[in-house]
């Protein structure tokens, strides 16, 4: 543990490493909301994350998703592996917490303590991933559970961010959206470890199968692995446990090929980066950057009466050089 850890964070560590659920769902709680002391929390917490498998869940709305994660867990539960689960809701409009749609589709797991779900809200997040996500992931992780699924709130193209945290990410798709993968943007398609044909009971599914073979044929990764294409009816549980030998698959071809820890390398370079960006951003508000201040500034660019390229310029400098005074 961190030798700079508070005793009050030792104990709430202890807690959490336990799996004292309250004292997980407080801890998620004071990460979500940067509640003072979730810094240090974090760090404490760190040194026994890096063992849970990350999978992502993402795709188009619709697509059966949250009855998918609930399906998935379900099995995963029969092999007494423990799970966290991370949905990610739209945010509401009025309070700007999630709105719990996925958390009621899973209902069926409340009671049991091997699976716990949070509900977040994306709080304008463009990729359909709240900013936090990643340190939600990192404290399941080190509350020592097994499998941590991520599913994403479903916004199209904006769906890559995923990769990003996921160690392996399930695309999902369903018959009958219109053009069917002709109407996913390149992007998403890109991004799938394994691709997962939901509510495959419907018309059209095997065609949905053939354009996504047809696609992968016209360029092969980079690493030499062609996601599996699977058929799914999650709402019955058909077609779960070999979507779950699937996910075995590619993390055996993830450890065995060393893809593992590059990806995590290469998830890490991203991550720091928007760590960095993200605490340059808390300090330039928190020191000069109110919310009196914007409302001056905004009223000064609107009358023309400066331009806000100088400006930023300016808030920028001043926030180097006190910096560097300290």
């Amino acid at each position: 543990m961190n030798a700079s850890a508070t005793p009050s964070i030792a104990a709430w560590v202890e807690q959490i490493r336990a799996g004292n659920i309250r004292a997980l769902s407080r801890a998620i709680t004071a990460v979500e909301n940067r509640t003072p002391g979730y810094s240090e929390l974090l760090k404490a917490l760190f040194p026994y994350s890096g063992r849970a498998r990350v999978v992502g869940l993402t795709g188009a709305p619709g697509a059966g998703k949250s009855t998918l994660v609930d399906a998935l867990a379900a099995q995963y539960r029969k092999r007494e592996k423990t799970v966290g689960i991370v949905a990610i809701d739209p945010t509401s409009p009025y309070t700007g917490g999630a709105i719990l749609g996925d958390r009621i589709r899973m209902s069926s797991h409340s009671g049991d303590a091997g699976t716990f779900i949070r509900s977040m809200a994306t709080r304008g997040a463009l990729g359909g991933l709240s900013s936090t996500t990643a340190d939600v992931a990192t404290v399941m992780d080190a509350a020592g559970r097994d499998l941590v699924l991520i599913e994403t709130v479903g916004v199209g193209q904006d769906e890559v961010d995923i990769v990003r945290l996921a160690d392996i990410t399930l695309v999902i798709l369903v018959p009958g959206m219109g053009d069917d993968v002709q109407s996913i943007k390149a992007g998403i398609m890109e991004i799938a470890d394994i691709f997962v044909i939901n509510k495959a009971d419907r018309e059209g599914a095997e065609r949905v199968e053939r354009e996504i073979k047809a696609m992968q044929s016209l360029a092969m990764r980079h690493d030499n692995w062609i996601p599996p294409v699977l058929k799914t009816v999650a709402a019955t549980g058909a077609g779960v446990p070999e979507l779950a030998a699937a996910i075995d698959e590619y993390e055996n071809f993830l450890v065995t090929s060393e893809l593992g820890r590059q990806r995590r390398i290469a998830n890490w370079r991203n991550r720091l980066r928007e760590m960095l960006r993200d605490e340059v951003l808390r300090r330039i508000v928190e020191g000069a950057f109110t919310e009196e201040l914007v409302s001056q500034y905004a009223e000064q660019i609107t009358g023309n009466e400066r331009d806000p390229y100088s400006l930023i310029d300016e808030i920028v400098n001043r926030l180097v050089r006190q910096e560097g005074e300290c």
